[in-house]
């Protein structure tokens, strides 16, 4: 059985990750996940965009930037990212110049390495 709070904070942690785009940029339901420390859940990524409402939902695409949503839904996704200023090369949204990069996490700081000893057999003997 899986654990509703943990639930929960992965749904929060992913909507805020998308309210983090900006105008005029646009994100990979797999950054999404990555940059919500949840990698490989773009599939939750889009089950979040589903069952919310008020986020900029235009500014999420499948890889490559491609728009992975179907008829009357895919214009309207086309028209708003190109009312942001968004170009497109094709059927894809250019992503070299307006995707947005979430910022990496700060790594932890690792304990150091005790010295290990060496083997018995490169110890020196000493006679006590």
């Amino acid at each position: 059985m899986r654990c509703l709070a943990t639930d929960m904070t992965m749904h929060a942690r992913i909507l805020a990750t998308i309210r983090k785009i900006p105008r005029g940029k646009v994100s990979t339901y797999g950054a999404i996940a990555r940059a919500a420390g949840y990698p490989g859940a773009a599939r939750q990524v889009v089950a979040a965009l589903r069952a919310s409402f008020g986020l900029p939902w235009q500014r999420v695409l499948g890889a490559g930037g491609e728009i992975k949503l179907r008829g009357d839904s895919a214009l309207e996704q086309r028209l708003r990212l190109e009312a942001e200023g968004v170009v497109f090369r094709g059927r894809k949204v250019d992503m070299k110049k307006h995707e947005f990069k979430f910022a990496r996490p700060k790594a932890t700081l690792k304990p150091k390495k005790r010295a290990s000893r060496p083997p018995a057999s490169q110890r020196r003997k000493t006679n006590d």
